[in-house]
């Protein structure tokens, strides 16, 4: 009986290379018992052409010459006899191969995790003051109380790509170092300037300068979003503010003024201030609609986010709320004139006031809804593929 020999180790095994295996290990003519690993087996030839497989528990199968399957790899039978010597070596060979090293993951994260704290008590040390005064202003200021809103959106998107940044390969980029000089030069500046949008901008930047030079592009790339929807926390610089509110100031009282005719209330608009028949009603600073505006645009993003996957519709939504923020601030202005033709000029400047502020931007919020229903009337098309 003539033995023939497999190793499965060996992978897959063409049909063409039957005949260069067998010059590789030419038959010696021996024959000897040998203890083979589990990943080895055994094969012998028998009259009828048939192959049985003996496994290391005694089990045996039967299969037709030359093709055998064992787990996940094809073993071509080979006419070798007994190459005693070169199977000897190869088990000797395991037997002193070293031992697969222990995983090295915790020691990694723990490393990790260290590193990043150490990155952020220094970022804290450096913008602590800076970050104080922002919250502040959050506070005091309502025109940019909607501040406190994306912190924790921000990292909802960045706890949201969680799976897609832990499959992203890492490739530190040196030029993030570059970034992070420039974040740390707009500081200086907006230090030393006694400009606060600059100092607090360079945050942003200098985050941006970290996540390049530890994750490469790939991973700004991944969190770009998250990275620029932190500028709406910040407060618009002074001179662009008044350059948007005098003009949004404008505008309301010339709305309102427009429309107070239609229910026969006579006005004389002068400027930003609107004279009615009893008092001079001031579109003031506070009045522009810049608030209900930033505040608008800031949740029309959010809203596009949750609500909407195609990325043209979302900046649809985002456009539209700048013109529902502008109605809705003169739709405020003519109640206010109305209540005070109509009603009484002093609750129409104290309570009505206060509390149409409230009403009116939960009236824009629904507009923002009717506009987002109107847009998916009209189904946006597919690409074929």
């Amino acid at each position: 009986m003539v033995f023939l020999c497999g190793i499965c180790a060996f992978g897959r095994i063409s049909s063409e290379d039957t005949e260069e295996k067998a010059e590789l290990f030419p038959p010696s003519g021996k024959i000897c018992a040998i203890d083979f690993p589990e990943k080895w087996k055994v094969f012998s030839i028998l009259p009828e052409g048939r192959f049985p497989i003996e496994g290391i528990h005694g089990e045996f199968s039967w299969i037709e010459p030359l093709h055998f399957r064992h787990s996940d790899c094809y073993c071509k039978v080979v006419r070798i006899g007994i190459f005693e010597d070169f199977i000897t070596r190869k088990m000797a060979q395991d037997a002193s191969a070293p031992a697969a090293p222990p995983d090295s993951r915790p020691s990694r994260n723990a490393q990790f995790a260290l590193g990043s704290a150490v990155i952020c008590l220094l970022v804290a040390a450096v913008y602590y003051q800076i970050l104080g005064k922002l919250v502040t202003d959050w506070w005091q200021i309502p025109d940019f109380s909607h501040g406190f809103l994306v912190p924790p959106f921000a990292a909802y998107l960045v706890w949201e790509k969680r799976r897609t940044l832990l499959g992203t390969k890492i490739t530190p980029a040196w030029s993030g170092i570059a970034v992070m000089a420039l974040g740390i030069v707009v500081l200086l500046l907006g230090v030393y300037g006694s400009e606060l949008f600059l100092s607090r901008v360079s945050l942003v930047i200098l985050l941006a300068g970290l996540v390049l030079c530890f994750g490469g592009w790939q991973f700004l790339k991944e969190l770009r979003f998250a990275l620029l929807v932190l500028l709406l926390a910040i407060p618009l610089p002074a001179i662009l503010y008044n350059q948007i509110t005098f003009p949004l100031q404008i505008l309301a009282s010339k709305l309102a003024s427009d429309l107070l005719p239609l229910f026969g209330v006579p006005v004389l608009r002068q400027g930003n201030v609107i004279q009615l028949p009893l008092i001079k009603l001031e579109v003031a600073e506070a009045c522009s609609g810049i608030r209900s505006l930033m505040s608008l645009f800031t949740l029309s993003i959010f809203y596009g986010y949750f609500m909407e996957k195609y990325a043209w519709r979302r900046v649809a939504l985002v456009l539209a709320s700048i013109p529902i923020a502008i109605a809705a601030n003169a739709v405020r202005i003519l109640g206010t004139g109305l209540c005070v033709q109509y009603w009484d000029p002093d609750k129409a400047m104290g309570f009505f006031h206060e509390f149409s502020g409230w009403v009116i931007f939960l009236v824009s919020l629904a507009c923002l809804y009717l506009v987002h229903r109107a847009m998916s009337l009209f189904p946006a098309k597919r690409r074929q593929t």
